[in-house]
């Protein structure tokens, strides 16, 4: 059942993408390819996902130019300056990733250094697209229950560190389809908001209406499932990496590649249909009063496949309602939510009445946020 809120605003959003967009043509001068496969592999997944651009946090000879923790710090900045708040007033810190730059300590913590940050109370959350949304959730049931007056939930991803063409050596540069396609499907950045009890009225183009946070639900379905994508398991998933004898050995059997299997994926339309289904039934949304759609999708090719299910289910959302960023800023994993409700609240204007429903399906092994 999904967690209600009544006294939680959003009171800014910012954003962090590292240096310049990257074309899909100068694509190879950052990830390179691996062998004679990569370039129809290349094709066929950039053909099919729309993705357009996306950022990267090296540069083009493999060196990390922005951390991860440097990525998130710069979010809450952003977000910060455009609500004009202090990070001496929040109390509460939430983060999430499928991973940050170091194993230990927590990724909340490396951020709270980054910003040299007063001491104030952290919470990690580990995992893959809705990550960003616990995060939220944690920030949310903060406020609401009266510890903190201001909370900060980020997201951020770096996985361009895992795709350059040296993490294959090991292994002759022979990767399998589920390794391989990945290294064209993902983007690095970083996405912040801002929760208070102030009910402070938006900045940007939506300049004086106050945005309140009426509910997040969360389901796994891991029980019912095998894991679907995945870093630190060999492609069987019968072994973890640190069950090698050396690091050296779990990287030459790709068990420190991520992966994907695509061909578990449908069962990610089945749970995110149910779950919406059930959150219509259940009168937590209703599609007619939806008046903007943000749904994280990792390919346009999935778009009308979406469609088609919520017509069949009788529970569609007008397209001209949808917005998404993935073309141009390509997926960001648990930071693409965030980094989507910033632009969406930076360029579009929301009116008073109007209703933004988020909805993010995850396929690491299968939840719906």
């Amino acid at each position: 059942m999904p967690i209600a809120f009544h006294r939680v605003y959003l009171e800014s959003a910012g954003y962090f993408m590292p240096g310049e967009p990257v074309s899909n043509e100068a694509m190879d001068s950052y990830i390179a390819p691996l062998n004679r496969l990569s370039g129809r592999i290349k094709s066929r997944i950039l053909a099919e996902n729309g993705i357009k651009q996306r950022y990267y946090a090296i540069d083009a000879e493999g060196a990390t130019v922005f951390s991860n923790a440097q990525l998130a710090a710069n979010a809450i900045r952003d977000c910060l300056r455009r609500g004009d708040s202090d990070l001496a007033d929040v109390s509460l810190l939430a983060s999430g990733s499928s991973g940050g730059d170091a194993l230990m300590p927590g990724f909340s913590n490396m951020i709270q250094g980054e910003l040299a940050a007063p001491p104030m109370e952290t919470l990690s959350v580990h995992g893959i697209c809705a990550a960003g949304v616990s995060a939220i959730q944690v920030a949310a049931q903060g406020v609401e229950m009266g510890g903190h007056a201001s909370a900060l939930a980020v997201a951020s991803e770096l996985p361009s560190r895992l795709f350059k063409r040296s993490r294959f050596a090991a292994r002759g540069y022979d990767a399998d389809f589920d390794a391989h396609f990945l290294r064209w499907m993902l983007s690095d950045g970083a996405g912040a908001v801002l929760l208070g009890n102030t009910g402070r009225p938006l900045p940007g183009a939506s300049q004086g209406v106050r945005l309140r946070l009426k509910w997040v639900h969360q389901r796994s379905f891991s029980g019912d499932y095998p894991v679907c994508m995945q870093l630190g398991l060999s492609a069987d998933r019968a072994k973890g990496h640190l069950d090698y004898p050396s690091w050296n050995e779990a990287e030459t059997d790709g068990a420190l590649s991520l992966r994907q299997d695509i061909r578990l994926l449908p069962h990610l339309f089945d749970i995110g249909i149910h779950e919406y289904a059930k959150l219509v039934r259940d009168g937590w949304v209703d599609p007619d009063q939806v008046d903007h759609f943000l749904c994280h999708y990792s390919s346009e090719k999935f778009i009308p496949v979406v469609e088609d299910l919520m017509e069949k289910a009788g529970l569609v959302i007008p397209r001209d309602r949808w917005f998404s960023n993935l073309a141009w800023r390509g997926n960001t994993g648990a930071a693409s939510i965030l980094i989507m409700l910033a632009e969406f609240l930076e360029t579009r204007e929301v009116k008073p009445g109007e209703q933004i429903f988020c909805y993010i399906p995850e396929s690491g092994r299968f939840m719906a946020a």
